[in-house]
């Protein structure tokens, strides 16, 4: 390693979304700087790496910024595919998107998750349906405490459709966006 470490954090260049935080030291830097890719420096394997070298994943590079202090800085990049190492668009991918894909990598029989993503799309769109007309009648009649159960449960069936076609909902996130312009 060469010189002190800096966080990296990694953003988005279209969506603006943050897609992971690492580490860089000078080489790192320089690399990056140099190749287009982003590199880091790993603290567990004491090395060097490109984003992407076993998983092809690469993050190229549209600009490095320094942060006012040059203890960290913001990488913008276009990602080649999911960021994060679980298959999600980012790291920062929120909890329970997180936990169907582990459930899912899981293969465990005990799952629901892998119940449902075995019985394919069209039965967990049906259990969308089913919860959407759930959420509409207790929101109309029932008390607050259902309509967040019931909310829950649409939510849930609603992610496990996007698995199933796989599709992150980051994907969501980035049409909602476009449509607020």
């Amino acid at each position: 390693m060469s010189g002190q470490l800096r966080a990296a954090i990694v953003q988005d260049d279209v969506t603006g979304r943050v897609l992971m935080l690492g580490w860089m030291d000078e080489e790192a830097l320089a690399l990056t700087r140099s190749s287009g890719l982003v590199h880091f420096y790993s603290r567990s394997r004491q090395r060097l790496w490109k984003k992407g070298e076993s998983s092809g994943n690469t993050l190229r590079v549209v600009e490095v910024l320094p942060d006012c202090d040059d203890d960290a800085v913001l990488v913008r990049a276009n990602p080649d595919g999911p960021t994060c190492h679980d298959g999600a668009t980012s790291c920062f991918t929120p909890w329970l998107w997180r936990k169907i894909l582990r459930r899912e990598e899981s293969g465990s029989e005990s799952s629901y998750v892998v119940e449902l993503l075995e019985e394919g799309t069209a039965k967990i769109a049906r259990k969308v349906g089913e919860e959407a007309v759930e959420l509409a009648v207790a929101a109309l009649s029932e008390s607050d405490e259902r309509v967040v159960s019931e909310a829950a449960d649409l939510w849930f069936h609603t992610l496990m459709l996007l698995r199933s076609r796989g599709l992150d909902p980051a994907a969501v996130e980035d049409e909602l966006r476009r449509r607020d312009r």
